[in-house]
């Protein structure tokens, strides 16, 4: 099976174009301020016809999700408007309806899925009652059928044990799970035009496989015209038929896919497309074998109980993490990769102490699990992390301005003068102004946020960061400048880094060894080199061939779909784990077999 689509439109005639499902006019979105109306975008124009896939890319604060909030009618009143043009579905104008009248197309016929979940969700409903209530709101089914059809959802998108999901909340869930959740709403509905803003940006790239090939199916079987919202120029290669670069606002380029990659004219576009991280193109890592250990992790374990039945008795147990070993030396970046819930993120919270476990981790010599209040804190200096969700990480009521400086008032730094300045000085390292100090979270794209999560952990100049996804929400400008970043600084205080990712080809470029996560335990380590060069466990390999190719001509070919009986780390009570026996392959590079 080929999973790159061919692309029709690049040899479509004129004649043969068809009517647009979807067009956009002179569009025009602006937000009033004290000093009169501030253009967000300009004079946008496209159309997007059924079957068709559009891409639009650019940078983080380009406009693209302004375009697809105007065009979903969701931009937040009454500051913010379309202040010009028009956005027709089909015959009807959207930028003239009533409220009630789009209330009524929204999820039917347009849906969206957004780019960050755990704001999507809503927290205090459980994952069925938000599927069901959105299934039942656009179509005429009992409870009981909305519920078979939001589990047929959860089960499309590869959701491990969809019956348990259904009963869990938001909070519960890994953030790649929560992505799920928000394509298999979406989907469930079939609607006419799907915009899915970075609907892969939290997946990892088997997942983000599977799910391209779904919005694939759905389009095939529906005949659904995409409007594809991504920063992943693989992605953009391997779905688009056409792309749009947005810049400042503004439609930068326009073009058939293979001519934006093959010939771009602008050179915004070819500095878009020079960033872009590919396989095959890390450096040769350093060895780390001389330096001393920062952090030691021995038989690390993390298991949750599972409580049910009239008497409320433990009868589960989540094997999050099992049996997990490996160091990090001082100025070496580990990088730890798997599919979303393998535990990667479990590990990360237990290194700085925020969930319980079992087994020795030792930062900077110190054993994490039993530490004063004083030891802890020493601990924070030394031991940063930048989560992966930046809008749940950040407090709404702070500026960022003081977020970023509350480290530094923690640990001693009194004067407000000094604060200000270095947190100044952070805003520029990651990208963004001295101005923006006084702003709020809100008032940042996604993208903006987690490069403020980033200067925050910065701030202390600290020994060891933890990065859980914490370039999966940038564009590949700013990710490239960020990675840069995290090495100038590895390489000028010898800080360590834990860099937890599922891009692949981001981890081959930055990573000096890697280890390979699957249900809890390790099943390869080695080298970047060892690793990616000869990856010795079938898992490994899977996770390799499924990394989108940012090249529109290059075809994939398939041998097999994954099975949709999704193995899960969530064991009943009394039953016997399997382990792994960790064999070394050559020196330092190791691949689990079954105990």
């Amino acid at each position: 099976m080929n999973l790159t689509a061919k692309h029709p439109s690049d040899a479509a005639p004129a004649s043969d174009v068809p009517e647009p499902t979807l067009s956009v006019q002179n569009l025009s979105v602006s937000v009033e301020t004290q000093t009169g109306p501030l253009p967000l975008i300009k004079n946008i124009n496209f159309t997007l016809a059924r079957g068709e896939t559009l891409a639009l890319a650019g940078e983080s604060g380009s406009g693209k999700s302004i375009t697809s909030l105007a065009i979903m009618g969701l931009l937040p009143p009454p500051a913010v408007r379309v202040s010009g043009g028009s956005i027709m579905l089909g015959h009807e104008t959207l930028t003239t309806l009533p409220e009630a009248d789009l209330r009524a197309l929204r999820g039917n016929r347009v849906a969206m899925i957004f780019q960050e979940p755990m704001t999507s969700l809503n927290p205090i409903m459980t994952i069925g009652t938000q599927l069901i209530e959105a299934i039942r709101a656009h179509a005429p089914l009992s409870r009981a059928a909305a519920r078979s059809e939001a589990l047929a959802a959860l089960r499309a998108v590869r959701m491990s044990e969809p019956d348990r999901r259904m009963h869990q909340f938001p909070h519960e869930l890994s953030g790649g799970m929560r992505q799920r959740v928000m394509i298999a709403m979406a989907l469930a509905l079939k609607p006419d035009v799907l915009i899915a803003d970075e609907p892969t940006t939290a997946l990892d790239v088997t997942v983000q496989r599977e799910v391209l090939e779904l919005l694939r199916d759905l389009q095939k079987a529906q005949g659904t015209a995409i409007l594809l919202i991504t920063h992943d120029m693989g992605v953009v290669a391997e779905m688009a038929d056409r792309v749009v670069i947005m810049r400042q606002g503004q439609i930068e380029e326009t073009g058939t896919v293979h001519q934006i990659f093959a010939a771009p004219q602008q050179t915004y576009t070819r500095d878009l497309l020079a960033a872009v991280p590919r396989m095959g193109q890390g450096g040769v890592p350093i060895s780390r074998k001389e330096a001393p250990v920062i952090a030691d992790l021995r038989d690390v374990q993390v298991r949750y109980d599972i409580r049910g039945g009239v008497l409320n008795r433990v009868t589960h147990r989540v094997h999050a993490v099992e049996s997990v070993s490996f160091d990090i030396r001082t100025g070496e970046t580990f990088s730890l990769v798997g599919e979303s819930g393998c535990g990667k993120s479990t590990i990360a919270r237990a290194i700085v102490g925020l969930v319980p476990h079992e087994g020795a981790i030792d930062i900077a010599g110190q054993r994490v699990g039993t530490m004063t209040a004083q030891t802890r804190r020493r601990l924070s200096a030394v031991t940063q992390i930048v989560f992966q969700d930046p809008m749940a990480a950040l407090d709404p009521r702070m500026t960022v301005g003081e977020q970023i400086a509350e480290p530094l008032l923690i640990h001693g730094e009194h004067d407000a003068a000094s604060r200000r300045a270095q947190a100044a000085a952070l805003m520029d390292k990651v990208g963004l102004t001295e101005a923006q100090l006084d702003n709020y979270p809100h008032e940042f794209s996604g993208g903006q946020r987690q490069r403020i999560c980033i200067a925050r952990a910065l701030s202390l100049t600290p020994k060891l960061i933890v990065a859980d996804e914490s370039v999966s929400a940038l564009d590949v400008s700013v990710q490239a400048r960020v990675l840069d970043l995290l090495r100038a600084l590895k390489d000028e205080f010898g800080i360590a880094m834990l860099f937890i990712s599922h891009d692949m080809a981001v981890v081959e470029n930055i990573s000096d060894r890697v280890a390979v996560m699957h249900l809890g335990q390790i099943v390869e380590i080695g080298s970047r080199g060892q690793v990616f060069g000869n990856p010795q466990h079938p898992y490994t390999r899977r996770l390799m061939a499924a990394v989108p190719v940012p090249d529109p001509s290059f075809e994939r070919m398939v041998e097999n779909r994954i099975s949709d009986d999704v193995p899960t780390p969530l064991h009943p009570i009394g039953h016997n784990v399997i382990r792994h026996q960790m064999l070394q392959v050559s020196d330092g590079h190791f691949v689990a077999e079954t105990d």
